[in-house]
């Protein structure tokens, strides 16, 4: 099966994402700049989202590079990753609209978690699609990356039930360790 289907599909899938996640920000009713304050925590929700949806996409692309041949089962991982993606418009909206709540930062996190899940996941079918030899396997290794962004987002949801704050910084830890895409990826490829 070629990979060009799911690459496309999966793109235009988070470019709703994103058009879903800025319609949900309401243009102020004056004009004068004070205007803005009340929209700040909506703006701000959506700048952390649209980061993260950016970083899945990109982390996406370079994953799918290496990647030479798919399956029936790396067509169900995508979807399953793309389903935990698709509720960022959701708890972006809730997260945002109600100043940063407890319920909706642990919720927040919940859906990082199972989006980690679920990518990690998605390596994992993806390894097993190809060859011990492949340059996937050989640029994947252990996946540090992946499983400590788990225990990460633990972390998070477990101190949002204290202060949400708390939980949201170490989602933000998260983004950063991420924000940089996979130099394994690249240095394998161009071997």
């Amino acid at each position: 099966m070629h990979k060009g289907r799911l690459e496309a599909f999966s793109d235009g899938v988070l470019a709703i994402i994103i058009t879903i996640m800025v319609l949900e920000m309401k243009v102020p009713h004056g004009i004068e700049l004070a205007a803005l304050a009340p929209v700040w925590p909506v703006f701000v929700s959506y700048a952390f989202s649209f980061l993260y949806v950016g970083i899945y996409w990109n982390n996406h692309h370079h994953l799918f590079q290496a990647v030479k041949r798919v399956n029936g089962a790396v067509l169900w991982a995508n979807l399953h990753l793309l389903f935990w993606l698709s509720l960022f418009p959701f708890v972006t909206g809730w997260l945002g609209e109600n100043h940063f709540p407890r319920a909706a930062v642990i919720l927040y996190g919940a859906v990082l978690i199972m989006a980690a899940i679920a990518y990690y996941i998605l390596v994992r079918v993806l390894l097993h699609a190809h060859p011990a030899d492949s340059a996937l396997t050989r640029a994947i290794g252990s996946d540090f990356k992946g499983r400590i962004s788990v225990a990460i987002y633990a972390a998070g949801i477990g101190l949002a039930f204290l202060q949400p704050w708390l939980g949201l910084a170490l989602y933000a830890a998260v983004a950063l360790l991420w924000l940089v895409p996979d130099r394994r990826i690249e240095r394998h490829l161009a071997e």
